[in-house]
């Protein structure tokens, strides 16, 4: 049997404008609900609720969650299905309206046809309003319903609903939405969401049910045919790529070409559950079968060759960001988009979007539920294109390379021209030559360690005794650095994040010249350690944690700096003011209040 056609809803709104209200009697008046569920809607009641004995409390329908009932509140994004009259299944998603759990609703968004962004009409437009609106119009939400709801409390004013229009007119106007639609209900009362009633005699539109129902899908702007490849398929005498295509379509015959690769073929077979076909359509799961047998992984996509995505690795991009930690940008985070996972880092954050304004304000970072332009650049190029031609191939999320969690979710604008403008060059003499020339193994050691823990003693002893060995080596010491290199840098986190970044790359630089690089850094946070280490080829990176407990380096205070952060006048310090996280899989491991000679000897015997 064919699968129905999907419409996608969202629900959205600052809390108690009665978004699950709204939604529980579109599912009851529309008999969407199991008997039994509405029974006991009928005899359960939130703590406060106001609801009379007897009457369906609307909003217990979509509330899972059992905390949420305890509070009286949306957590989750709570999912129902109900079937349009034209046959379509509708899937209702409704969002969170608190602030903290702005996120949920973000994610529903991403993949929304509708949404209804509900207003209270007794509170008016509150700053939540404003972030869900610019939310979806930045998800590329296609139609927009604002509900102004809880109009039986205003006696079905007319003068209130043209005034709440008014004000959301700026919004409106500055995010460019392309179809936004207003409709005044009673959610509670049931005036205009499944049937229109006399009391909003006024309003000549639809109900909010037939303009759910209105809605049909719009001809996707992109000229790209596009599938992403899930899995290789193998068997006897058989090998093919499988996916679904997300955009355009595929014939028999057609010339493709595999990203980011850019390798060309042509499709000789199109195979399904059901059978081979001769052209597949977007939505269709298929397994494609190259000839050549071209090499195609987990990840890669595949388009017509006439008209295909060129591969970048820089994107400005819209960003909202997900985290409870802020954003700090020169820190290296996971981007993904469906299958594909590359090492990214945000390199500029262009503006914060005021959201009550439209304003775009100077930012160094974004904390949670802020919205801002920013560049990212990824470790190796990617095929996305601009959000705004496909949703699909045009977003993607940043997950945090510690924790794993989901910390951002990017809206792409376009890639940017200096990714095309730049190439690698390669010369004959290369990092095996300079090695060899040396009669040396070119290494990077990465010294890391509180302040005062002896991680430049350390390094200058190592270096006198390679250099009495004829060894070629150079130390890399973070206060030298900071005298030049990195002198625009402070001491917050994102900076720290830069100052390895840097740090990093030119130790690269020096050990691609041959050479064993020291480095004495505090680096205290492992997440840029890791970034630095993904630059070097197996066993060219050695982390040692200089192991020396904090009151031994205070009582050091080489340089005065713990006294500073007695004093309040450094407040971050690292291991004071600021946390230090231990490496967990460092190579080696020493004592800074062990001698210096045999701290010394431990690294020789770890490094030639």
């Amino acid at each position: 049997m064919e699968a129905r056609p999907i419409v996608r809803l969202l629900t959205c709104g600052s809390v108690d404008d009665g978004k699950s209200t709204l939604i529980g009697r579109l599912l009851v008046e529309t008999d969407s609900v199991p008997h039994d569920t509405v029974a006991a809607a009928r005899s359960t009641r939130r703590a406060g609720s106001i609801i009379p004995a007897g009457d369906i409390d609307f909003s217990l329908l979509t509330d899972g969650l059992e905390a949420e009932r305890e509070q009286g509140i949306t957590i989750d994004v709570a999912y129902r299905s109900m079937s349009l009259l034209d046959g379509r299944r509708l899937i209702i998603a409704d969002a969170p309206g608190h602030e903290q759990y702005t996120r949920n609703m973000a994610v529903a968004a991403s993949r929304a046809d509708i949404s209804l962004v509900l207003v209270d009409a007794s509170r008016g437009i509150r700053p939540q309003t404003l972030r869900h609106l610019t939310i979806c119009s930045l998800m590329g939400v296609e139609k927009i319903i604002v509900v102004i709801n809880k109009l039986d409390a205003m006696n079905f004013d007319k003068n209130v609903y043209d005034k709440l229009i008014q004000e959301l007119k700026p919004t409106v106007d500055r995010l460019g939405i392309k179809e936004i639609i207003y409709v005044p209900v009673s959610a509670l009362e049931g005036d205009n969401v499944v049937y229109k009633t006399d009391r909003t005699s006024w309003y000549s539109g639809p109900s909010l049910l037939d303009e759910i129902q209105n809605w049909r899908e719009r001809t996707n702007a992109s000229r790209h045919s596009r599938l992403g490849v899930q899995l290789i398929s193998r068997a006897d005498n058989f090998r093919g790529v499988s996916g679904t295509v997300s955009q355009g379509g595929f014939a028999i015959g057609d010339e493709v070409v595999v990203l980011p690769s850019e390798r060309k073929a042509k499709v000789s077979r199109l195979v399904t559950f059901d059978g081979d076909l001769q052209e597949v359509e977007a939505g269709r799961a298929v397994t494609m079968v190259l000839e050549p047998d071209i090499d195609a992984t987990r990840g890669d996509f595949i388009e017509k060759a006439g008209d295909y995505t060129q591969p970048a690795d820089r994107f400005s991009a819209h960003l909202f960001w997900l985290g409870e930690e802020e954003l700090i940008h020169s820190r290296s985070y996971y981007l993904i988009n469906g299958s594909t996972m590359v090492p990214a880092t945000v390199t500029a954050i262009r503006h914060r979007l005021n959201i009550n304004d439209g304003d775009h304000e100077s930012a160094r970072t974004l904390a949670m539920n802020e919205i801002g332009m920013v560049e990212v650049a990824t470790d190796s190029p990617i095929p996305l294109t601009k959000y705004g031609e496909n949703r699909n191939s045009g977003n993607f999320v940043l997950v945090d390379r510690v924790t794993l969690n989901t910390v951002g979710a990017g809206m792409v604008v376009h890639a940017l021209r200096r990714a095309t403008n730049i190439t690698k060059h390669s010369y004959e003499v290369d990092k095996k030559a300079r090695s060899t020339q040396k009669g040396q193994r070119a290494k990077l050691i990465w010294l890391t360690g509180l302040s005062g823990s002896g991680k430049s003693t350390i390094a200058n002893a190592l270096e006198t005794q390679l250099f009495a060995s004829g060894i070629h080596s150079y130390i890399l010491d973070g206060d030298n650095l900071r005298l030049g290199l990195n002198k625009d840098l402070g001491f917050t986190k994102e900076d720290r994040a830069e100052n390895v970044r840097r740090v990093a790359e030119v130790g690269k630089l020096m050990v691609d010249a041959g050479l064993i690089v020291i480095v004495a850094l505090v680096s205290p946070f492992k997440v840029d350690r890791d970034y630095a280490r993904e630059l070097f080829d197996d066993g060219e990176f050695i982390e040692v944690w200089v192991k020396t407990p904090a009151e031994i380096c205070a009582q050091r205070d080489p340089k005065g700096l713990y006294k500073k952060a007695r004093d309040g006048s450094l407040p971050n310090l690292t291991g004071v003011g600021q946390d230090y996280e231990p490496p967990t899989e460092a190579e080696l491991v020493l004592d800074g209040t062990d001698e210096i000679a045999s701290n010394v000897e431990k690294l020789i015997n770890k490094v030639l």
